[in-house]
């Protein structure tokens, strides 16, 4: 491949002190559950915007009476507040909305009980920060949700767009590149799936270090020169990336876990959260290798340093993955 100086550009984006625009692209949260006949648990959460709650606010339907609700509190992240409200005549009808949020560049996460353990989530955007509660959610609504739900999480974790990124980098061979693809998405759909459905159940924590270890290792196998790289690694990459695709797959179902599921619409929420996780990869590949050819045209002197770019590059992904796993290990 000779796309390796556009990326590397990407790369150098990437490697920006990204953690002070990170709170204020978070989504924010807003969860209503049924505590009993009219009365709705709001938990509300709020990205940080230097210091401060960022200024948006959950607007409930017209019949719903809140009680005094407490400030948000830091959690080190975002900032949250629970409260209760009443709302005799049901949330059917009305319309919930996220003041402020056409003023911002975040989404928030609206999460919603029809009956007890039966929700429905609604992601809005600064175009759509609001949105009328069908009385029956559809199951277009449903897969159309979690199709959304899942591009916007691929596109916003950054640690799997840089290990397709080093996996780009790495493997030269076209057809060795959609063979390395195709087996990364195999694996994390099974992990994914297999995780959602509760066939089996592993820490977030120690899966986010691995995730990040594995970008370490693809960091480690660019540095080298093909004929000293890891035979596995150079021959046979679909492999390894099958291998770590099952540990990526993990990190997907544990943001699933947290957004909740339907209970009527489980394998038809998987099913599009999952197709929207490939949307989202595939449109970050072609991004990138649109960007290269590009940067190729442009800029033919990278082509002619290949492998120092390549170089440069592997230390940049590698410092970032190390960074993350020094940082996951002491939030255990």
């Amino acid at each position: 491949m000779t796309l390796r100086g556009a990326m590397l550009l990407l790369l150098l984006a990437l490697a920006q002190p990204v953690r002070v625009l990170a709170h204020a692209l978070d989504p924010a949260y807003l969860e209503l559950s049924i505590l009993d006949a009219g009365r709705w648990r709001v938990t509300w959460r709020v990205p940080d915007l230097n210091g401060t709650p960022m200024p948006i606010t959950p607007r409930l339907p017209d019949s719903c009476e809140t009680n005094d609700a407490p400030g948000p509190h830091f959690d080190g992240r975002g900032w949250s507040t629970a409260y209760v409200v009443n709302c005799q005549a049901g949330l059917f009808g009305g319309t919930i909305r996220i003041e402020g949020l056409e003023n911002t560049r975040t989404d928030a996460l609206v999460r919603y009980e029809t009956a007890p353990d039966q929700a429905v989530i609604r992601r809005l955007t600064a175009d759509q920060p609001g949105f009328v509660v069908p009385a029956d959610p559809g199951h277009f609504e449903v897969f159309t949700s979690y199709v959304a739900l899942g591009v916007t999480h691929i596109l916003e974790g950054l640690d799997h767009l840089l290990f397709v990124l080093a996996l780009l980098l790495l493997v030269r061979n076209a057809r060795r590149l959609i063979w390395a693809i195709t087996a990364f998405t195999l694996a994390h759909s099974i992990t994914l799936a297999a995780a959602t459905m509760g066939w089996f159940n592993l820490p977030s924590a120690p899966v986010e270090v691995v995730i990040a270890l594995s970008i370490v290792f693809l960091a480690w196998e660019l540095a080298k020169p093909p004929e000293r790289r890891d035979p596995v690694a150079e021959r046979l990459p679909a492999l390894v990336s099958f291998g770590f695709g099952l540990i990526h797959g993990l990190g997907f179902a544990g943001a699933l876990h947290e957004i909740g599921l339907p209970e009527r619409d489980v394998p038809m929420a998987l099913f599009a959260f999952n197709v929207g996780v490939e949307l989202g990869q595939l449109l970050f590949i072609a991004a990138v290798l649109a960007i290269g050819a590009a940067a190729r045209r442009m800029v033919p002197l990278t082509a002619r340093h290949d492998r120092g770019v390549t170089c440069l590059a592997s230390y940049l992904i590698g410092s970032i993955a190390a960074f993350w796993v020094i940082e996951r290990i002491n939030g255990f």
